[in-house]
């Protein structure tokens, strides 16, 4: 049995899930920094007396993934490694009173709007005047930035509402300060994400405001690029392709999870929109912003999918060719519209529609990269791996997208943070080689 810490007031945050939830550990983290704390993300070293799990309860997956954490770190409290263990976050919102009751070692659950009395519990004060104040877990050149909370969409197959609840749009004003703080501290690239990107503004000034609060945003300087991601497609407010046209420092890029085409599935899923009108978007984005990379999101076996359906969805990514696209298969999830249907695609089966999916997609993306080959690209770098620097284009976000791999060399030496022109030399399905322009 390990001897306790005697650094009473070291505490590790480990984050599971999505962008969103890395944002809130980050503010958590400047949060408890500025209460004199020594914190750390995701630390393998074992000196915390504390343990902060932030976790997820979007699908069967990722809260298995939250639960087995959980379980790790109280068998590490009762070995006498750390001293605390506190959850917070999507799955301690949802399931509170069960994992009480099937975890009981943990010293406490909280909620996803809970960060003042997860403070308290810590004997630490809630800063107000720290709103906006993080302590990034990326590197300090790219930051997620989210604009709002929860989501008023209605979704069927989205626990989303219950564990954030309604939508809550961060004001205009706030964003912009949170943004000049990030540039001056070295952020250069602004990642927008919310639940819904499309919705933001109507709740507070009872219109869409997306577009204007890019603009206001591409006016601070030092922010250099500017990313959107998970836009809703109904409603989506086209004057943002005007700012992305006109801005030069709003990438041509955007995020739509799309979900599906079949009117079947988009009529059982509740997305408010049909198969024309989505097949109408799109081509409409693109003819505003001729040279956009558009990111889509779908669903593989959800309720009642017939092999029509599957077939429809196929033909349908092979003949958009959309430069970036992901795939889940479908989770069924306790209290969501689509519970009430039966499950009746087998998990093998969605695992087939979706591997086909990414099968088709595989080859477009390896045809569009082809195209890249010759061509020069100002690239923004992440990372070095060895003697190469691993970086991306606009048409690029961190983790999910293509990457650009330029090894070094002593007349061009690149740093992270940077950026370059480099001249794309080769080009796999989903990774791009190249040279310093």
């Amino acid at each position: 049995m390990k001897t306790k810490t005697t650094r009473k007031n070291k505490i590790n945050v480990v984050t599971l899930g999505c962008s969103k939830n890395l944002v809130d550990s980050e503010v958590l983290m400047g949060q408890l920094k500025a209460n004199k704390f020594e914190v750390e993300h995701e630390s393998e070293d074992d000196d915390h007396q504390i343990v902060i799990i932030n976790t997820c309860g979007f699908v069967e997956n990722a809260k298995q993934e939250s639960i087995d954490t959980i379980l790790r770190y109280v068998e590490a409290k009762k070995e006498g490694q750390v001293e605390k263990v506190y959850v917070t976050g999507c799955l301690s919102e949802r399931y509170k009173g069960d994992l009480e009751k099937e975890i009981p070692d943990v010293d406490a659950y909280f909620g996803t709007r809970e960060l003042p009395r997860l403070l308290k519990t810590l004997k630490a004060d809630y800063k107000k005047e720290l709103v906006g104040e993080r302590l990034l877990t990326t590197p300090n050149h790219y930051a997620y930035f989210k604009i709002s909370e929860g989501c008023d969409r209605p979704c069927s197959f989205c626990a989303i509402p219950l564990m954030r609840g309604a939508h809550i749009s961060v004001p205009i004003e706030d964003l912009v300060s949170r943004a000049e703080t990030l540039a001056k501290k070295g952020t250069k690239e602004l990642l927008l994400i919310a639940q819904d990107l499309t919705y933001y503004g109507l709740d507070i000034y009872k219109k869409r405001e997306l577009a204007n609060l890019v603009d206001k945003l591409s006016d601070v300087n030092g922010i250099e690029w500017i990313r959107l991601h998970y836009a809703f497609p109904s409603g989506f407010p086209m004057e943002v392709l005007d700012i992305m046209k006109n801005k030069s420092n709003v990438c041509n890029y955007l995020d739509m999870p799309l979900q599906h085409i079949s009117d079947n599935m988009l009529k059982s899923m509740r997305r408010g929109t049909t198969k024309q009108k989505t097949i109408d978007l799109v081509k409409e984005i693109r003819n505003r912003v001729p040279n956009i990379a558009m990111r889509t999101t779908l669903i593989a076996g959800y309720p009642g999918e017939t092999e029509k359906d599957h077939e429809e969805m196929l033909r349908w990514v092979e003949d958009t060719k959309f430069e970036r696209l992901g795939i889940f298969t479908y989770s069924h999830e306790e209290n969501t519209h689509a519970f009430n249907l039966k499950d009746d695609v087998s998990e093998i089966e969605k695992k087939r529609r979706a591997d086909a999916v990414m099968q088709v997609q595989q080859e477009i993306s390896y045809n569009l990269n082809q195209e890249k080959v010759g061509k020069e690209f100002k690239v923004l770098f992440d990372r070095v791996e060895g003697e190469f620097i691993i970086g991306r284009t606009e048409f690029d976000s961190p983790d999910v997208d293509n990457e650009v791999i330029v090894k070094q060399n002593s007349e061009h030496y690149l740093s992270v943070g940077s950026f370059a022109n480099v001249k794309i030399t080769e080009a796999t399905d989903f990774d791009l080689y190249g040279e310093v322009s």
